[in-house]
């Protein structure tokens, strides 16, 4: 009792609550983003709707739910935090019922563009409340557990809803919201407290909001849709773009001159959140990225099923989780930040190369340790750039320079799935042609493996011609699947160099131990 009114921190079993709370509402959010995945053919045959139109319920949320982390900042100090948490909580609670009940694809889009709303404030908030509960001496065990919840939610969301889909239906990848919702919800009434000093905006920058909406909301459609419309060929896709460039410019604009801005962008003439936010956007890339490829890969070119595929990459998000605890320790010890996250860019690049030489007979096996050496690396690297990123912050400019950062970090992973997915395309088409060369009935070794396989089948009964057709398509399938795994090959090559980038970019980082235990606090104004 002593120590609870000496100290401005919660402690004990309040502290394990509120952080409770807060990585819970943070896990709803992430879990989300790509939980509705793996379930949209199900999803699309129960309302009636085509492949193509069900992608609308993955594009609402992501656009609704990148605009609003950016603005957490300024609506919690609008509404009060406790207010605004826990808002947002029931609105993406009330949602996720109303989506689990949807019987027509405009209701499904409209409440998945409601639960955006409500999600979009939960992960910037999550992280504020999570370092605030800690002293900043302890700056770096808060942020390791929140990138637990950064980290686990992605790679966790695909194998819950897979598991839930084929066991029970689809709308309970939606209905398991809402007991997690509730609990959240009544723990942040009871046990998350507005922030201290916080000070209401004295005007609300209708502009800068608008521009956000304009800016984001465009990028993130030409990102969802741009591979299905063949990007620029498109003029619907050109439009976005160009009023895309339009609204950021106009919103960097608003923000840097505007005396109370909605997101305080002047905040990145601070160098480290400024490198810091370079690399989370590389962070998120590689991170979303090769979530969203690796199940392509296995599924494609390996025959795996979504379960397997989803129980595989379990391991690897376990080891993220493991290596966030250890480094939290390593930093707290004083090792240098710089060299933590050059060891985590080595093991990601040592993934990468590993799963660049993949063949057709590569199993589980070949796989399990590139992905733990993933897990490790991602670990390694985010939680040092977190704290990085945020030294020198205190008070509101914690919460907007929190927003940045995750804002950032989301729209680097979801540039990372349409990049990869172009390069893949392209690889694929470029592979495909180079086979091709060597299947053809003028190449020896193609015709008697076809003659091989003819023989096979009559062997098996079948007419000749019958057994020669199917020799070819077996020939076919074999044609399709090596040039499917060389495009994933050069995909994961390619992500490897990306991390190299990463490297002059953590030596630029400048890491000031004198004051940052001073600058981190929070509860100083």
């Amino acid at each position: 009792m002593q120590a609870r009114e000496l100290s401005p921190y919660p402690v004990g079993t309040e502290r394990a609550i509120l952080v409770l709370t807060a990585i819970s509402a943070a896990l709803l959010q992430l879990i989300d983003t790509s939980i509705v995945n793996v379930s949209l053919r199900e999803i699309s045959g129960s309302i009636g709707a085509t492949t193509t139109e069900i992608a609308w319920a993955v594009t609402s949320y992501a656009i609704s739910n990148v605009i609003m982390i950016p603005l957490a900042g300024m609506f919690s100090d609008l509404f009060g935090r406790r207010n605004y948490f826990t808002i947002s909580i029931l609105i993406f609670t009330v949602a996720s019922f109303f989506c689990g009940t949807a019987d027509s694809l405009t209701s499904l889009i409209i409440w998945r563009f409601i639960q955006g709303i409500g999600g979009g404030a939960l992960l910037t908030t999550s992280q504020t409340i999570i370092v605030e509960a800690y002293p900043p001496e302890q700056i770096n065990t808060a942020n390791a557990i929140f990138g637990m919840g950064v980290i686990l939610g992605p790679t966790f969301g695909p194998t819950l809803g897979g598991y839930l889909t084929d066991n029970y239906s689809w709308h309970w990848i939606f209905f398991i919201n809402i007991p997690i919702g509730i609990m959240a919800a009544y723990l942040s009434w009871t046990y998350v407290k507005d922030r201290l000093g916080a000070r209401k905006p004295e005007k609300i920058d209708w502009a800068g909001i608008g521009l956000l909406i304009l800016a984001i909301g465009c990028l993130q459609y030409v990102l969802e849709e741009g591979t299905a419309k063949d990007w620029f060929e498109s003029k619907e896709i050109l439009l976005f773009t160009l009023l895309s460039i339009v609204g950021f410019v106009g919103f960097i604009w608003r923000e840097w001159t505007f005396e109370h801005p909605a997101v305080n962008i002047r905040l990145l003439k601070s160098w480290n959140l400024a490198m810091g936010s370079i690399l989370n956007f590389i962070v998120g890339l590689i991170l979303l990225a090769t979530v969203f490829v690796f199940p392509l890969f296995a599924q494609v070119g390996l025959g795996w099923t979504a379960t397997m595929t989803g129980n595989f990459l379990i391991s690897g998000a376990l080891a993220s989780a493991f290596s966030m605890a250890v480094v939290g320790k390593m930093l707290n010890r004083g090792i240098s930040p710089k060299l933590i996250m050059i060891a985590g860019g080595v093991m990601i690049f040592a993934f990468t190369t590993m799963m660049s030489f993949s063949a057709p007979d590569s199993s589980e096996t070949n796989f399990f340790w590139p992905f733990i050496l993933r897990g490790l690396g991602i670990g390694f690297m985010m939680s040092p750039v977190m704290v990085l990123a945020m030294q020198g912050l205190k008070g509101a400019d914690l919460s907007q320079g929190a927003g940045i950062s995750n804002m950032i970090r989301q729209l680097g992973g979801a540039v990372g799935i349409a990049v990869m997915n172009v390069f893949l395309t392209h690889r694929n088409a470029e592979n495909d042609n180079y086979l091709l060369q060597h299947y053809n009935v003028y190449n020896d070794q193609f015709q008697n493996t076809v003659d091989g396989l003819t023989q096979n089948f009559a062997a098996l009964g079948y007419f000749k011609e019958d057994a020669r057709q199917l020799a070819y398509k077996v020939m076919d399938l074999s044609l399709f699947k090596q040039q499917a795994i060389v495009s994933y090959n050069n995909v994961f090559w390619t992500v490897g160099l990306s991390i190299l980038v990463c490297i002059p970019i953590i030596l630029l980082i400048r890491n000031n131990k004198k004051h940052s235990g001073e600058k981190i606090d929070v509860h100083l104004e």
